[in-house]
């Protein structure tokens, strides 16, 4: 399985779209920090197409939350103040779980094969940050996408826009290696055993355990 994040995956349709995942991806890598202002002619000029696009870009992420607009001013990086990561977290506790309570059913040996493959990528990562969040993503999109279930996975997806550059920045600093395989692989185990209600309550888990000290490491950047 390849490294990339799920919005890279597919080509883009039009130049909106185009536009669109090239500054999700500049964002959630932290290229565009928070506070960054977004100019759309730069952008396009950058990405090789007319200012249009680009501001049809602009207003999908606001609504996303990702970036501010400001009139005749282009566009600002939003980023999340601590109340509204614990905010997202807790979506995403609450989103993942049920999607994972409800993709149990349709998991087999062969959905848990490609599983093991991303959490041995992931363990091949865990001296590099930035390629263990974008593992770590695929292995929960991927997991999550097997509760067939596309609306929820489109939420799912916007909340880790939101999280994917602060993660970055956060497990940079950390001066041992980056690993999950034990608690990654406790979902798998209840898997395993065809319990829906452990797999749910193991992945809520799991995701909630990450907001303390992500907030500390956010307290300490102000």
């Amino acid at each position: 399985m390849k490294l990339a994040s799920v919005y890279t995956e597919r080509q883009p349709i039009t130049a909106e779209e185009e536009a669109y995942n090239f500054l999700l991806e500049a964002i959630c890598t932290g290229r565009y920090s928070k506070g960054d202002r977004l100019i759309a002619e730069d952008i396009a000029s950058e990405i090789g197409m007319s200012r249009m696009p680009v501001r049809e870009a602009f207003r999908r992420l606001d609504a996303q939350g990702l970036v501010t607009l400001r009139p005749n001013r282009g566009a600002v990086v939003s980023g999340l103040d601590i109340e509204q990561m614990q905010e997202v977290f807790e979506m995403r506790s609450a989103l993942e779980g049920l999607a994972v309570r409800v993709a149990v059913p349709n998991i087999g040996e062969r959905q848990l094969a490609a599983l093991e493959r991303l959490l041995d990528e992931m363990d091949e990562y865990r001296n590099d940050s930035a390629g263990w969040v974008s593992l770590h993503r695929t292995f929960h999109e991927y997991l999550c996408s097997l509760s067939k279930r596309p609306r929820l996975m489109k939420h799912i997806s916007a909340l880790y826009a939101l999280i994917e550059a602060p993660m970055r920045l956060w497990l940079q600093q950390l001066e041992k290696p980056v690993s999950a395989r034990q608690e990654h692989a406790a979902i798998l185990d209840a898997i395993r055993a065809g319990d829906a209600a452990q797999a749910e309550a193991v992945v809520r888990e799991h995701i909630e355990s990450t907001v303390p000290e992500l907030i500390l490491f956010l307290q300490s950047e102000k």
